[in-house]
């Protein structure tokens, strides 16, 4: 049985100091280390963790052992004593050497910012498939480390850090870790299997896909919840939502299309995560028109977008048609709102304004649409009529003689998937 000193720090809530190191090499990158830092005290805050202070390091590469140095090491020592400090959690990935020589001088359990946005995702993961996913990405993330994380480990249940995989001798937990990995993909492979079923049967109904898609905490759910009345968990945290969420969005003309809420981005997203989560993110290249949602009150503004377009990149989705959403207008300062883009393309709204949402819908069924053309069907191909409402909106019928002629504004890409059945019939401009 556990001794009560045990269960007390088994319970104890953290308190961190967090740690940041800026090199060289990140200062190449432009990224801005400090945003990146405020970004981690969110991400603390998010996991339930009481942030006491914080450290920050300058060094032109880091120290292979400490990390951040020896002396800087003695410092967050003393400084975690005087607080009263139980964890260290540092803005970059550590190696397994790094975080055991680190808990041996400190006394502190170390946390990564990988290993905090894996226990984030652990606790959010509701579906079967979110759940296989964020285990897969904790033992990746976990088996070349495992050496370096005896204090983690045996603190089972003991806040952030220990959700999921638990610790037993080493090289048995190693071929164990190896095992449940080889049977996790298993189980996701079956997953992506019948998600490609699904898709493909969404194919085959002709149904019309809009994704949205952002940075974590601008407001994707929230969105999803006020245009479809979708019953789904809204927060003003990070990663508040993990599972894809799907609901039908009726147009105003009348045309439905099925809106799917995708797991938020953030900057420097875990490998394993991105790797485990491919499948779902890959709804997005299914997509006929991305939405991208930006918390236009956001400091990191264009730093979020930019994270988000080059996820896109990565998923082979940077090319589909899209609307940028600048999200949370009523919370921006006038000078704020005038820097925005504006123009074909991008809508400054709050997704609380009944009117922004029309606005949203509207740009919605423009984006999705092409060209209105005239098509000339003879009467007796009713195949080909109902093609054309399979591929567009009719918005006038005629009749001519033996023919009918359709009005239709038909879709970008619906049209040219069927266009080499209908183009014979279009009348020439």
């Amino acid at each position: 049985m556990a001794s009560t000193t045990h269960d007390t720090e088994t319970e104890a809530k953290d308190r961190a100091i967090l740690v940041s190191l800026v090199t060289d090499k990140i200062k190449r990158t432009g990224i801005d280390p400090e945003l990146s830092l405020q970004e981690l005290v969110q991400l603390a805050e998010t996991a339930g963790v009481e942030v006491l202070d914080v450290l920050r390091q300058n060094k032109e590469t880091p120290d292979s052992k400490w990390f951040i140095g020896k002396g800087k090491v003695e410092e967050l020592r003393m400084a975690a004593d005087g607080l009263g400090a139980n964890t260290a959690i540092f803005d970059q990935e550590l190696s397994g050497a790094q975080v055991r020589n680190l808990e041996e001088a400190l006394d502190l359990k170390i946390i990564d910012r990988t290993q905090l946005i894996l226990d984030i995702f652990a606790g959010r993961a509701k579906t079967r498939e979110g759940i296989i996913q964020v285990e897969l990405a904790q033992l990746s993330y976990l088996l070349p480390r495992l050496s370096g994380h005896g204090k983690n480990l045996s603190r089972l249940g003991g806040g952030i850090g220990t959700r999921g995989p638990g610790e037993s001798k080493l090289e048995t937990d190693r071929r164990h870790i190896r095992d449940r990995i080889s049977e996790l993909k298993r189980q996701l492979d079956e997953v992506v299997k019948t998600r490609e079923l699904h898709r493909e049967r969404r194919r085959k109904s002709g149904a019309v896909q809009v994704a949205l898609v952002g940075y974590t905490n601008a407001g994707k759910s929230t969105l999803l919840k006020q245009l479809t009345d979708a019953d789904v968990y809204i927060e003003n945290q990070l990663f508040a939502t993990l599972d894809p969420t799907s609901r039908v969005l009726q147009l105003p003309g009348g045309k439905d299309v099925v809106l799917t809420d995708t797991v938020g981005f953030i900057q420097n997203l875990p490998h394993d995560l991105v790797a485990s989560f491919r499948a779902t993110l890959e709804e997005v290249n299914e997509a006929n028109l991305v939405l991208h949602v930006v918390d236009a009150s956001s400091p990191m503004r264009e730093e979020q977008m930019e994270v988000v377009q080059a996820i896109l990149q990565d998923l082979g989705a940077a090319g589909k048609p899209q609307i940028v959403l600048f999200n949370k207008k009523d919370l921006c300062q006038p000078e704020q709102l005038e820097m925005l883009p504006a123009g074909d393309g991008f809508l400054k709204i709050s997704a609380f304004n009944e009117d922004d949402l029309s606005r949203i819908t509207s740009t919605i069924e423009d984006g999705l649409a092409g060209d209105t053309l005239v098509f000339r069907i003879p009467a007796d191909r009713g195949d080909l009529t109902s093609l054309l409402y399979r591929v567009g909106d009719v918005m006038e019928q005629d009749y001519e003689e033996n023919d009918v002629l359709y009005t239709v504004r038909v879709n970008k890409e619906d049209y040219a998937k069927w266009s080499y059945k209908l183009a014979e019939f279009a009348e020439q401009k």
